[in-house]
């Protein structure tokens, strides 16, 4: 006698059916866990403030000076924490969260990251940024209070396409700038340069006095264009500054140039009497050139959201920004915009003094 099956054909078919779905599923969620998506997520990152501590250590010590510390107001660099560059990858479902999540972005990996490029050398790179506009801010921050900071400014390279490539060399040493309506400016601190090319029309004839091997000579070439209706030389300068006290700024583990226009107005705090922006918290991002300048920066988005999160009332985003801003502000925060470190202070005095009404913001054009 033949042993009866414990149950029909269709259902030995529906049960295996089912096995092998379920595998498929395990399967297909184990791939989106453990695989790496092509793409890169922002998302907003912590706030600090200037005038406070980081790690239990003030981020800004100014010694040899007086200084002014400030309890009331706040004035916070603002930062973006992205995934998926080299040693960070994202998966899938990180992937998706980021689409959902308002206040994140994602972007395809290759929009942020080369690929060549090693989680090494893009930290060492974020933190030689970050250096450098700790001492351009500071440098900056002096100037804006008239403080002198002698300077001797040595040609580091030139830009192939600039005029200057011609007739400028690696460390050749520049002591002053003829231009027409200027005649000849001496360089003693470096807005005695960046004055006389804001002033020249880009496309002038300038003639830069340098010392050349321990003897002098004259070169003379066109200048090119700034970006804001003034000159550049199409130089990289390797200056040489003589600090009247010391400075030091505190940040571990935050890379990149865009935290300069913020740490220019911490020493201007700590620098004058009386809090900056009152009682105020205000926040904000852009790069400061050595011309005052404030630079645009990227994952402003993010770093909107972040502020606002962390208690900032305002936001000083950088003019070149505005159209990633527009459409993007969250409510809550009112975002003013800032084209020079000068900008900046007049939009920070506003502030104290309760009224902002009649400051540039991205909403003007």
């Amino acid at each position: 006698m033949q042993p009866q099956p414990t149950g029909s054909r269709s259902e030995r078919r529906q049960a295996l059916t089912m096995l092998t779905s379920g595998v498929a599923f395990i399967a297909a969620v184990m791939w989106m866990l453990f695989t790496a998506a092509p793409y890169a997520v922002q998302s907003p990152g912590p706030t600090i403030n200037t005038l406070g501590e980081y790690h239990d250590t003030p981020l800004i010590t100014i010694e040899g000076v007086e200084t002014y510390p400030d309890d009331d107001s706040e004035l916070r660099i603002t930062t973006v924490v992205a995934a998926g560059g080299p040693g960070y990858p994202v998966n899938v479902p990180q992937a998706i969260r980021g689409w959902f999540d308002s206040t994140s972005t994602v972007l395809p990996r290759e929009a942020l990251y080369a690929p060549e490029v090693t989680r090494e050398e893009m930290d060492q790179s974020a933190q030689q940024q970050m250096s450098r506009s700790q001492h351009d801010a500071t440098i900056m921050a002096l100037a804006e209070l008239d403080i002198d900071v002698p300077v001797e400014l040595f040609v580091a390279g030139t830009d192939p396409q600039s005029a200057a490539h011609a007739v400028l060399r690696e460390g050749d040493h520049i002591e002053a700038i003829s231009a027409p309506d200027h005649g000849r400016t001496e360089i003693e601190v470096y807005p005695d340069l960046a004055g006389v090319l804001a002033a020249t029309p880009p496309g002038t004839d300038v003639t830069v006095h340098i010392e050349r091997d321990g003897e002098p000579e004259d070169v003379t070439f066109a200048t090119g264009d700034d970006g804001f209706g003034g000159s550049m030389l199409g130089v990289f300068l390797n200056p040489d500054f003589d600090m009247p006290f010391e400075v030091d700024i505190e940040v571990e583990k935050v890379g990149g140039p865009s935290a300069g226009t913020m740490f220019a107005l911490g020493i201007i705090d700590l620098l004058t009497p009386g809090p900056l922006a009152g009682e105020h918290a205000v926040a904000g991002t852009g790069t400061i050139g050595l011309n005052g300048r404030v630079g645009p920066i990227g994952g402003i988005k993010q770093k909107m959201h972040g502020a606002l999160r962390d208690g900032a009332e305002y936001f000083l985003a950088p003019g070149q920004n505005c159209p990633q801003v527009q459409g993007n502000i969250p409510g809550g925060l009112t975002v003013l915009r800032v084209d020079t470190l000068e900008d900046a202070v007049t939009a920070v005095d506003a502030v104290r003094a309760g009224d902002v009404t009649d400051l540039p913001t991205c909403e003007d054009g």
